[in-house]
């Protein structure tokens, strides 16, 4: 890169000269940091929704019994005079006793009337105990499982006794009876509520309790007992669910106060408006509202149930203030049982509430069972107090002149302290108290939208929040609001709608119940509604089909597939993905949406996405395709067309760059798979045999005298480091077969051992390939096998292969999964395994049981038929072992390796030096690969139910769970990335300013002008033989590749940071790594031969290295022109080995990546797409050994094996974007570099040693130097204008740009001077002047200019 000369004023104010940050690290695009990178593709842990009442009730009887005996007062209370005397509100002296009793009786049953109108009231006026006994009872037996609610009134009678005994009559009304509290639980059964107004009325509470624990007691011993009395009766109920509220502590006595009522509980309970009105107008503050008697209060116009009067406003205010109180009060479990689970029972708790705040200014204590926290100094009673005097002051005016009523601020009071909490607040804090009455707003129009628009807010805080609001009671509300037509709610409803459906999907059902499918429907098909709330309605559709077939009935009926199907190229990539994710689940296991997708061609509009430029679209109609074709109901000749045609438009996403496109193409044709399982089973048969018939000369069968390691000077290598996108993926490798593979390790031709890499792990053959032996999570068919059957049918390049006749399409389709099955995402090729063993293993299952009904016996060791005869790759040859099936190669899972130098046990054969085993040797016949191995029990027989099914119908990806995270998480909160404050921001301004620190710094230097390289400031001996080395822009850290594994040394350090193993398979060798991101969060490429491009994070620091995505960059690499063995020997000579391997250009400033190597095009990936831009033809007809690209001229210059150096211009035609060729090298180019200036030259070299400048519009060169002969390796700096050449002739020698040797290297520093190894990769800084340089003999050292340069 081109250093800015002009460095740009800093945005950071306050920096010395020194400290001036460069802009242009801020306006780079970054690669591959999307979520979909960084996360795992799975859904968000479902929390339990505790909001659902489980249980919802009802109080349908209520017993009204009053003991009042008027006139007489009860022996054990002195009264004072004068004393409180209205029960109900009415004075009972004020006419006979009985008729005051009646009157009382019939009040108090208007009074429970308001609060629940449909019960069954008994009353039951100074009974005596056979009364009390039946009414119970009856009561009871017409309630069955409901609750039944039991008034007492004990006025008249002395106060209830320590044995647990309330008082009623005898029939002439001569003496009080006791009766039992234990009876009484007997008789009413369980629910109950108990309501007790009398003296010492927690004495009751206390008696209730101990005899529930008696009675539980008893019937334990029953329940050992069988000849225990209780033992044959009917199990008495548990009263573990009765209510009781009584009105005082066990030592306190009812207040007496003439100005109350006597029943000041029961007014408490039943006419709470009534009696705090008159409570605030006793308060010696009422006086500051003037004009306010108690006669006034009686007169206040309305109904309790309408909210725009002021009596019905006050009961509104009441009711959301009580609410209020309880849910911030008590624990949560305990309010979703009082306040939300029996309406009546709500009512009395929030009106408890009243009295306890009441009473207490009395010297009495409510008592409840359950317990409540103390709520009377809760501050909202301030707010009601407020409430009240507003509207109490008006009431003078309306009632004598008629003024109009003034409504209440409180409601918009409380809005605005909500918004004050979503606006002001931090995130780990207590939730807003005033949730409940946000809820209470909804009912009223005119807060409804600024309600709903808040309720949005909170609700995008997260699934916390949303439990939250369920758990208040919200969902009946919103339920109900989308019978509502207002366009205006159409938005706010729907966002609503998908927090909610993001958290619970359980809600799917309530609403196809009410219809409220239909609304979002409508939201769907209104072409006015912006994108951003289409995308919400079909979401939430979405969630309403998924798994739940009446939901997808309602939804088929209410037009979805052609609702969905005109919004598939909708500009907005979201709702495109969610469109095909509805779609696919409509249909899913739904054969009556798959037709009328048919007759609406959708499978074929689906096809435009499967090019989108967005992965998760893609992704998304992959996921629609497979689900379309995976519908198991009968097939007909039409639907087996329409599944073929599917099959082969998914097949064309084979080299999709995305590895979760890739992963949910394995899970759409394994759909294909489960439906056509016969006619797969056949062509998995066909391709064993075949792949039994040929011999396939794998590259692995070359030895590799590089990557040798003379015993004598190697030291204990340390073990590689285990990665984690492996590790995860299958932790099968047990300790137990990596023993077992260490036994088996064979020693190579020199009898010294074999390098202990993960590649070489073979397992003997006891271990290997066992069907489904107890623990060994191993396949039918090994990796190797599914290599060799794919590289035996791809000779022809797979690309050829699509749209072959449709007889093969099960061919075609075992091809694209076995070429899956090997692909660079373990997790992909994961999935393809379990897909092709699935069909393996019914295969061979089938062929067997055929075989046993020939033979006409069923005896366990029925001889092999050649169907199943296949070869069990297990080596016992001298050259190096390839895995077998549980090696680590199979998922390219890294087990770590013990120490490299682990003594092997000696094989009994080894072929002479050079030699290679003979067939024989490399393929025992004595073991059938599908036949049982000798260490599986024999009782599993041919019985195939100890075996694992591999596939399972459902197989699925998380996809769709992932993707609806994005709802449940903020949407209107900035990321993080944008806030100046977040530490994410901080960091990166940080690196921002040390990438501004190396360019300034190393610009001075280069500048001066380097007069010499030869300053050795770092050397180490690295653990493989150094292929590729790539110093990091701008850290001290350099990666050094060898031929499966990366090193990372920190150089000024001089430690070594990471090593781990890049999962590559055995005959393949890393060619090419680049730093993507390097100004920021950087992340490591690998290119390797055989086309496959990975990318890591989390290196070079204490983290384990993940592996981002990887994907096949050149599908065409063919494995005979691959580089088998890389010997520094016939460098010279490269037309005697393997090509270039792959070789690639990055360009951080457009995202797009180059790649080239031995094929005949460019091939152009566009990394934030994840798909490929365009292939340019090279032209040529020998492979391309360096790229090199400039992103200002749209330019890429090649260098080629044949000694061509061609220009081409990506902006034009494939066919003429070729602009210039010079042919002017004799021999393979070892590099070819374009300056990245406006007029940049391009300077090439050759192995000969011949240095061309060309000037890219002059067809000759314009400068030729001449450097060293036998040239392997070369690099250009491209600040300093230095270039360095390593040679096998053990040098390596700097020149500068007009070709004079300005260093000249041969021997290592100190080391006792030895010479330095052939030179095997060297690499300029890309600003300081260092040089790394890689030799074949392990050792990695780096140079730079003289000290007082630096």
């Amino acid at each position: 890169m081109k250093m800015d000369t002009e460095l740009l004023h800093s945005p950071v104010v306050g920096l010395a000269e020194e400290e001036e940050a460069d802009m242009s690290d801020w306006n780079l695009p970054l690669a591959f940091m999307k979520k979909r990178h960084s996360e795992k593709i799975e859904g968000s842990k479902a929390l339990a929704q505790s909001w659902r009442m489980k249980d919802r009730m009802k109080t349908v009887s209520v017993a009204l019994v009053l003991c009042l005996n008027v006139g007489v007062d009860p022996p054990d209370v002195v009264k004072t005079s004068p004393c409180a005397r209205l029960e109900c509100w009415i004075d009972p002296l004020s006419m006979s006793p009985q008729k005051a009793l009646e009157t009382i009786g019939a009040n108090l049953q208007k009074q429970y009337e308001n609060w629940q109108p449909r019960a069954r009231y008994k009353q039951s006026l100074d009974p005596t105990v056979d009364e009390v006994k039946k009414l119970c009872t009856s009561l009871r037996r017409n309630a069955k499982e409901e609750r039944v609610l039991f008034h007492y009134n004990g006025h008249g009678v002395p106060r209830p006794t320590v044995n647990g005994e309330i008082w009623v009559f005898n029939k002439n009304y001569t003496q009080y009876i006791p009766l039992s509290i234990y009876d009484l639980q007997t008789w009413m059964g369980s629910p109950s509520i108990f309501v007790y107004d009398c003296s010492n009325a927690g004495i009751i509470v206390k008696s209730f309790k101990q005899f529930a624990l008696q009675r539980e007691q008893e019937l334990e011993v029953a329940a050992i007992n069988p000849n225990h009395p209780l033992a044959q009766m009917p199990l008495p109920p548990s009263m573990k669910n009765c209510i009781q509220l009584a009105a005082c502590e066990a030592t306190e006595l009812l207040p007496m106060n003439p100005d109350l009522p006597a029943d000041l509980f029961t007014s408490c309970l039943t006419t709470p408006i009534k009696i705090a009105l008159r409570w605030f107008c006793m308060q010696k503050s009422a006086k500051l509202v003037p004009g306010v008697t108690l006669d006034l209060i009686e007169k206040i116009p309305g109904r309790l149930n309408d909210r725009r009067t002021p009596l019905g406003e006050l009961n509104w205010i009441f009711t959301a203030i009580t609410d209020t109180i309880a849910w911030n009060v008590l624990p949560r479990d305990l309010f979703q049982k009082l306040f939300r689970q029996d309406l009546l029972v709500a009512s009395l708790f929030r009106n408890f509430l009243l009295a306890e705040r009441i009473m207490r200014s009395y010297n009495c204590t409510p008592v409840s069972s359950p317990r409540l926290p103390p709520t009377y100094m809760h501050a909202m009673w301030q707010a009601w107090d407020l409430a009240v005097d507003i509207c109490l002051s008006q009431l003078p005016t309306i009632i004598e002149e008629g003024t109009a009523f003034r409504h209440s601020p409180f409601f918009a009071e409380q809005l605005t302290a909500f918004q004050v909490w979503l606006t002001m607040g931090v995130e780990n804090r207590n939730p807003p108290e005033q949730l409940p009455i946000v809820l209470q707003v909804l009912l009223s129009q005119v807060h409804r939208l600024r309600a709903l628009d808040l309720l949005g807010r909170f609700l995008d805080l997260g699934p916390w929040a949303v439990s939250l609001a369920l758990s208040v009671g919200i969902f009946p509300y919103v339920l109900k609001l989308l019978q509502s037509s207002a366009r205006e709610l159409r938005p706010l409803l729907v966002f609503i709608w998908a927090k909610i459906l993001a958290v619970d999907s359980s809600c799917q059902a309530d609403l196809v119940k009410d219809n409220g499918h239909k609304y979002f429907l409508s939201v769907l098909a209104d072409p006015y509604m912006p994108a951003e709330h289409r995308t919400m309605a079909v979401f939430i559709l979405a969630v309403i089909v998924n798994n739940y077939n009446t939901g997808q009935e309602a939804c088929l009926q209410g037009n979805l597939i052609a609702i969905c199907l005109e919004q598939l190229n909708d500009p907005h990539p979201l709702l495109r993905q969610w469109v095909a994710i509805c779609l696919g689940r409509i249909w899913q296991n739904f054969d009556s949406a798959r037709w009328c997708g048919v007759r609406d061609s959708a499978h074929e509009k689906l096809y435009s996405l499967l090019s989108d430029p967005i992965p998760e679209v893609r992704c998304a109609a992959v996921f629609a395709l497979g689900t379309f074709v995976g519908n198991s109901a009968e097939r007909t000749d039409h639907s087996t067309t329409i599944d073929h045609n599917v099959a082969m438009m998914l097949a064309q996403l084979i080299n999709d760059g995305s590895p979760v496109v890739r992963k949910e193409l394995v899970v759409a044709l394994s759909h294909l798979v489960v439906q056509y399982e016969s006619n797969f089973c056949t062509v998995a048969l066909q391709f064993m045999e075949e792949e039994k018939s040929y011999a396939v000369p794998s590259p692995a069968n070359t030895t590799e005298p590089g990557n040798l390691t003379p015993v004598k000077d190697s030291p204990a290598i340390p073990r590689l480091r285990s990665v984690n996108s492996y590790t995860n993926i299958r932790a099968a490798t047990t300790a137990r077969n990596l023993n077992k593979s260490l036994q088996n390790l064979n020693l190579n031709e020199e009898g010294g051992p074999v390098v202990f890499s993960p590649g070489n792990l073979s397992t003997s053959s006891s271990a290997s390939s066992t069907l489904g032996s107890p623990d060994n999570d191993e396949y039918i068919l090994s990796f190797e096998t599914i290599d060799k059957m794919r590289r035996v049918s791809s000779y022809s390049s797979l690309n050829s292969l699509i749209g072959v006749s449709f007889n093969s399409v099960y061919t075609q389709i075992w091809r694209v999964l076995l070429h899956l099955a090997a692909d660079p995402f373990p997790e992909v090729s994961d999935l393809a395994m379990k897909v092709l063993n699935s069909i393996a293993y019914k295969a061979t299952m089938n062929a067997r049981s055929q075989r046993i009904l020939d033979c006409g016996s069923s005896t366990q060791s029925a001889p092999a038929s050649p169907t199943s005869k296949g070869t069990h790759i297990h080596q016992a040859g001298g050259s190096p072992p390839m895995p077998s099936a549980s090696s680590s190669s199979l998922t390219n899972e890294v087990p770590k390796p013990p120490a490299r130098d682990a003594p092997p046990a000696r094989p009994p054969y080894t072929p002479t030096l050079g030699g290679q085993a003979p067939h024989s040797h490399q393929f025992p016949r004595t073991r059938k690969m599908f036949d049982k191995g000798p260490d599986q029990a024999a009782e599993d027989g041919d019985d195939p139910t100890p075996h694992r099914n591999y596939i399972s119908t459902t197989m699925q990806t998380g996809l769709c769970d992932w993707s609806a995270k994005y709802f449940a998480q903020p949407v209107m909160k900035i990321p993080e990335e944008h806030d100046v404050e977040s530490q994410v921001r901080k960091e990166r301004e940080w690196r921002f300013l040390r990438n501004a620190r190396v360019r300034r710094q190393s610009q001075r230097i280069t500048q001066r002008g380097v007069s010499r390289l030869d300053d050795q400031i770092f050397i180490n001996r690295n653990p493989g033989v150094p292929s590729v080395v790539k110093f990091h822009p701008f850290n001290p850290c350099i990666a050094v590749a060898d031929k499966d594994s990366i090193c990372f040394w920190d150089w000024e350090k001089g430690e070594r940071l990471d090593y781990f193993y890049n999962g590559n398979p055995r005959y393949t060798r890393i060619t090419a790594m680049e730093y993507l991101n390097g100004h920021d969060c950087s992340l490591l490429l690998t290119a390797t031969d055989d086309g496959a491009l990975r990318i890591w994070k989390n290196f070079a620091d204490q983290r384990n290295p993940e592996m981002v995505t990887a994907w096949q960059g050149l599908s065409d690499m063919l494995p005979t022109t691959r580089g088998l063995a890389r010997r520094v020997s016939i460098y010279l000579d490269r037309s005697k080995q393997g090509g270039a391997g792959m070789v690639v250009d990055w360009e951080q400033e457009t995202g797009l990546l180059m790649t080239s190597g031995d094929v005949r095009i460019i091939r152009i990936w566009d990394t934030e797409r994840e798909t490929k831009v365009q292939d340019i033809p090279t032209g040529a007809d020998s492979c391309v050994t360096s790229l090199s690209c400039d992103p200002q001229r749209s330019l890429i210059v090649a260098g080629l094996g044949d000694g061509s150096v061609r220009v081409y211009d990506r902006r034009m035609a494939p066919n003429e974007c070729r602009v210039m060729t010079y042919r002017e090298h004799g021999a393979w180019v070892v590099k070819a570099h374009l300056q990245r200036e406006t007029d940049g030259h391009i300077i090439s070299v050759s192995v000969n040693g011949d240095v061309r400048f060309f000037e890219t519009r002059v067809p000759e060169s314009v400068n030729v130097l001449q450097t060293v002969k036998g040239l392997t390796a070369l690099d250009i700096h491209p600040q300093a204008n230095l270039f360095a050449c390593g040679s096998m002739n053990q040098f390596i020698a700097v020149y500068n740009s007009s070709g004079d040797v300005i260093s000249n290297i041969k021997y290592y520093d100190g080391f006792m001077g030895q010479r330095i190894g052939a030179i095997s990769c060297l690499a300029f800084h890309p600003y300081w002047p260092h040089l790394a340089v890689g030799s074949n003999d392990y050792y990695m050292s780096i140079y730079s200019a003289e000290k007082r340069l630096r």
